[in-house]
């Protein structure tokens, strides 16, 4: 494999001790000119309390947090590459997940992005081997809670989770970057789905191993949470999803909500997590109705995002659906997740 430039950018928010197991995780990756970025989202300069700097990293520090998507887009900018990887602050990386993403990447031109192989901390159960989406545009982890030797081949999946993924910089030219309006979540499926309408694959790689700890900087099942997760999953649906996904999906979610509320009372699901962390059940249908009445705010603006998309569309909208299918998971599945 010829010498490739590889820039990993991490943004952090609380600037936990996690984040030191993770530049270390980072500093001993077995390809050769790796470049660190670290985004400080804190606005109070909490990494400099955290004492990293014995580990070599470029720094961005924000005056207010930049969101996700924002912060990594700032880092690839300083430090453009011919791959453009991120990780999450409380993610630890194995020695060799940016070589075996890279060299999948390189033996596949036709594949933007990679997909790592994510684990829970004690690492008998995968976070994420790639993402999965619903029929009303929601996207939930492939293989979640199941054994990592059950996803051990290296295969084609719809996108990468942004918790760890790899970019090619040729697809980034062609896609555009995060969406930064999104803030917090859901821009890695966002970017994942304009990157598949421009053509571009998704390979999982087994061998590159990420532990996660899911959730430490935002909360498994916080409000903040839950707004984004819903405001961002109808935004995505108008920009990205073709016309037949998207006209179905209100009655598709309206199904899902069901199953929410189902699995709430069954003990299963973020809703469920929702409630017994304190918050009220009701406070979700307000969150939902908040997040439609941002969706009619914003429409015309949605829209002419989707126009400048389909602009850059390989594929026909009916293979377009197709490819979600074949990598969709139930909204039932989404609910009790």
């Amino acid at each position: 494999m010829h010498s490739v430039r590889v820039t990993v950018v991490v943004p952090t928010l609380a600037a936990s001790p996690r984040l030191l197991e993770c530049l270390a995780s980072l500093e001993a990756q077995t390809l050769p000119g790796v470049q660190i970025v670290v985004v400080d989202n804190s606005g109070t300069g909490a990494i400099h309390r955290l004492g990293a700097a014995r580990y070599r990293f470029r720094l961005i520090e924000n005056r207010s947090n930049a969101g996700f998507g924002g912060a990594v887009n700032q880092g690839w900018r300083l430090v453009p590459a011919e791959y453009c990887a991120v990780l999450n602050d409380d993610a630890i990386a194995d020695p060799r997940w940016l070589e075996t993403q890279v060299a999948a990447l390189e033996r596949r031109p036709d594949a933007g992005m990679a997909a790592s192989c994510i684990v829970t901390p004690e690492g008998a159960h995968l976070d994420s081997a790639g993402m999965l989406i619903a029929r009303d545009g929601s996207s939930k982890q492939r293989g979640h809670g199941q054994p990592p030797a059950s996803y051990g081949a290296e295969e084609d999946v719809l996108l990468p989770s942004g918790c760890a993924a790899l970019y090619r910089h040729a697809m980034l030219e062609q896609t555009g970057l995060f969406e930064e309006d999104f803030f917090l979540y859901c821009e890695d499926t966002d970017l994942g789905l304009r990157a598949r309408w421009a053509g571009w694959s998704c390979v999982y790689v087994p061998a590159a191993r990420v532990v996660h700890a899911y959730s430490q900087s935002s909360g498994a099942a916080s409000e903040t949470k839950a707004w984004f997760v819903e405001r961002n999953r109808l935004r995505l649906c108008v920009r990205c999803l073709p016309l037949s996904w998207l006209a179905a999906s209100f009655l598709f979610a309206k199904i899902r909500y069901a199953w929410h509320v189902a699995a709430m009372f069954s003990g299963q699901g973020k809703a469920a997590e929702f409630r017994q962390a304190g918050g009220s059940g009701w406070r979700l249908p307000w969150l939902v109705l908040k997040a439609h009445a941002d969706l009619i705010l914003h429409l015309p603006r949605l829209l002419r995002q989707r126009a400048a998309i389909t602009r850059t569309r390989k594929i026909a909208p009916a293979e377009f659906a197709a490819l979600l299918r074949s990598h969709s998971i139930s909204l039932r599945s989404v609910a009790s997740l």
